[in-house]
């Protein structure tokens, strides 16, 4: 079935605290894809971030971030006031998120927040992870990141850095009530989560989410589970995952993250991964896994390198992980992210685990190779297609920035216009070609240029800070979304296989508090 969506991360959102929350904003930005006839709304990872600021670097893989708990909802729920949040200066541009001013002042918020649970109101906090075995593991590792400064944990005392029973069990005593603090942001989270994935879903738009191959090494998920990466007797890492030099970067990509032990994961079934996946899906409808090609072959770097020139590449778990997944979880609706060069092997995993890729457009007009299998005449219909991804320059930006001879090749192959619009021109093909889903990003949407990028790889500082304004939502820019999802038969069919068609919506459904 052809459909659309929109790339739109969570803290894009617009709100008045600094960063985009599950609040009111959140289903404002749902009206609006069911006004303009979309069927996904694609986020990026949601898990609480750490240093830099990336989603792809997160403490824990099953963790919400916090950032992302709505103040309104908790000032309706009757555990915050709402001057006591709506008088503090938050960041002085609207347009972009202000880190270190969350960072200094949003937990004591929330600090008042949990100070008040269980003060005559009761909640009845649906599907939260209460129980969880990673809730355990996470509230102990923030409880710690707290008591040392927030230093990794490879910086810890040593019993407690190898979890040694003693220690841990005077750490579970001394911090128990920070334990409960960091357990009470999961539940608090969760219950706003659940409650935005329904009301999607009920709109008729499914949540297409994100998961990174890798975790961070700073992260409740290696700390709590050493065995399943490649660490030394003191926790460090052997080698670390990046990628070889190219033509872009002669020092190739060193990320950092520790890599998996793939052959003791094996011998125990995945089940960590099958853990991490069957979380995922319920948080998700879809999942996008990032770096999909490491699950073939992954690439080794001697840690403590500082570029990744010396790095080489190992062989991945294969098919025999993605049939270990489908036997305990059954098919699943799973996107690969395959871009980059492939080899041969690669391609045969994609095809064997019948997963769609990826096609960026923006990838499509390299003049150098007029045979890219990123031009639309070459996409299979079991793909999916972006004009750009979170990666990516908008792309208005791509137009300013990129080779003269990649744009005037797309201005001819897609016929594109400054009447029209280059943005509006490049979205019309991605949304005429043969993909069975096209996703835009949110500020291709709106046209805006690089100064709205999300994220330039490799580089620190000025990334995933970009925000929508509160006017962005327009009932005309939904108008004109709508037809455009008519004219390339993307519009999602209502009950009965029927295209729907166009209705006034439904009002948000607030957030009462006591039955989320």
């Amino acid at each position: 079935m052809r459909r659309g969506g929109i790339l739109m991360p969570i803290s894009s959102l617009p709100s008045p605290y600094g960063i985009g929350t599950m609040g009111a904003a959140a289903r404002e930005f749902v009206d609006f894809l069911a006004e303009g006839g979309q069927s996904c709304w694609q986020i990026l990872p949601i898990g609480p971030t750490s240093y830099g600021d990336s989603p792809y670097q997160s403490f824990s893989s099953f963790a919400g971030n916090p950032y992302f708990i709505d103040l309104d909802i908790l000032a309706e729920w009757g555990l915050l006031e709402p001057e006591e949040f709506q008088s503090i200066d938050w960041g002085s541009d609207p347009a972009r998120v202000d880190y270190a001013t969350l960072y200094q002042k949003r937990f004591d918020v929330l600090r008042l927040a949990v100070s008040r649970l269980g003060r005559g109101e009761e909640f009845e906090l649906r599907e939260t992870p209460c129980g969880a075995d990673w809730l355990e593991d996470y509230a102990l590792f923030m409880a710690l990141k707290s008591k040392y400064g927030g230093v990794s944990w490879l910086e810890w005392p040593e019993a407690l850095r190898l979890r040694q029973p003693e220690a841990m069990e005077a750490a579970q005593k001394e911090l128990s009530g920070e334990i409960d603090f960091w357990k009470w942001m999961q539940h608090l989270f969760f219950a706003q989560w659940w409650t935005l994935k329904e009301y999607a879903n009920q709109k008729g738009i499914s949540i297409l989410g994100d998961l990174p191959i890798y975790v961070a090494l700073d992260s409740a998920d290696v700390w709590a589970n050493p065995g399943q990466f490649q660490l030394d007797r003191e926790g460090k890492p052997i080698e670390v995952a990046g990628c070889p030099p190219d033509g872009f970067s002669a020092d190739g990509q060193l990320w950092g993250n520790p890599l998996f032990d793939w052959e003791r994961m094996k011998e125990e079934g995945y089940a960590w991964w099958l853990k991490r996946i069957a979380w995922q899906f319920q948080i998700c409808d879809t999942l996008r896994i990032d770096h999909f090609r490491g699950f073939d072959a992954y690439y080794a770097i001697p840690y403590g390198d500082k570029t990744a020139r010396n790095g080489r590449w190992r062989p991945g778990p294969g098919l025999d992980f993605f049939q270990t997944v489908n036997r305990a979880l059954g098919k699943r609706d799973i996107i690969a992210e395959d871009l980059g060069f492939l080899t041969p092997s690669v391609k045969k995993l994609l095809k064997n685990t019948g997963y769609p890729g990826m096609k960026v457009l923006e990838f499509a007009f390299d003049s150098r190779d007029t045979g890219s299998d990123y031009l639309p005449h070459c996409y299979p219909p079991k793909c999916v297609v972006y004009a750009g991804t979170h990666d990516n320059d908008t792309i208005q930006g791509w137009m300013k920035h990129a080779p003269r001879k990649d744009v005037a090749f797309a201005k001819e192959y897609l016929r594109l216009s400054r009447r029209e619009g280059y943005h509006w021109g490049m979205m019309r093909s991605a949304w005429a070609s043969p993909a069975d889903l096209a996703v835009m990003q949110m500020q291709d949407i709106l046209g805006l240029g690089s100064e709205a990028r999300m994220n330039t790889p490799s580089t620190l500082g000025g990334n995933w800070q970009w925000r929508t304004l509160p006017e962005s939502f327009s009932p005309e820019l939904a108008r004109r979304l709508f037809k455009e999802m008519q004219v390339y038969q993307r519009l999602p069919k209502a009950k009965g296989g029927k295209k729907q068609k166009r209705v006034k919506q439904e009002s948000p459904v607030s957030n009462t508090g006591k039955n989320n």
